[in-house]
């Protein structure tokens, strides 16, 4: 029974043995660094939703159950292009994302509509459009996906700032403590988010931006922004 017991004493001890020196080897900071970029787009996809519409619905005395001169989407369709061709819009800039509709009102024909993808290459091109264009037969006008030849770039950037600041926050708050700043122990990237159609500047960040307003003039620039997470040892002062 002794020897057990001596045995069972020294196993303990070598936990609390290792234990500590795992605790002593662990001394750490953790932190999280962020950076922010904005980049102007040199890719815009506008998006365009016409729809059938009833001719009398612009007739003050009429009511809605008196419609009857239905305008067929092709003539919709017809006038937009016309309209974009003015406003210099070049027919291979524009594709055709959706047709159809998924409700009708009761008791009358089915509405189609009919949805487009613009690429543009400046902002002030979505002014021209919209200057141009006859609004009768628009049912949306928004703002898509926002590219930037050089975004991957960017993007690789804006992590190693994001670190880098993580690196000087970890620092300025260890001298405070009287210590030193060790190596990297952990990087921790987290995950890239998806957003929602409305919110194409902030898509290849790791962080989520508040809504905003839809305005195209809130949409000259691609907003970037990283966070980082990095845990740094904690050395004693010399």
């Amino acid at each position: 029974m002794k020897t057990f017991a001596v045995l069972v004493t020294l196993w303990l001890s070598g936990i609390l043995a290792i234990s500590a020196q795992e605790d002593n080897n662990s001394r750490y900071i953790e932190v999280t660094g962020s950076s922010e970029t904005e980049i102007i787009p040199d890719e815009i996809h506008f998006m365009i939703t016409i729809k059938e519409y009833w001719q009398e619905e612009f007739e003050k005395k009429s009511k809605p159950e008196d419609y009857q001169t239905k305008v067929p989407v092709n003539e919709i369709e017809h006038n937009l292009m016309s309209a974009l061709k003015q406003a210099g819009i070049a027919p291979s800039d524009i594709q055709t994302k959706e047709v159809g509709d998924y409700w009708r009102e009761r008791g009358k024909d089915f509405l189609i509509s009919k949805t487009f993808d613009i690429k543009l290459q400046n902002p002030d091109q979505i002014n021209r459009i919209i200057q141009t264009v006859n609004t009768k037969g628009i049912q949306s006008m928004n703002i898509g996906e926002l590219k930037n030849k050089d975004l991957q770039k960017y993007r690789k950037q804006g992590k190693i700032e994001a670190l880098k600041a993580a690196r000087q926050k970890a620092d300025y708050l260890v001298a405070a403590m009287g210590q030193k700043l060790g190596n990297v122990l952990r990087i921790v990237e987290p995950e890239e988010r998806s957003f929602s159609y409305f919110q194409p500047q902030s898509a290849m960040s790791n962080v989520a931006i508040p809504s905003y307003d839809s305005n195209p003039e809130n949409f000259r620039t691609i907003k970037l922004r990283y966070q980082m997470t990095a845990r740094f040892e904690i050395l004693p002062a010399e």
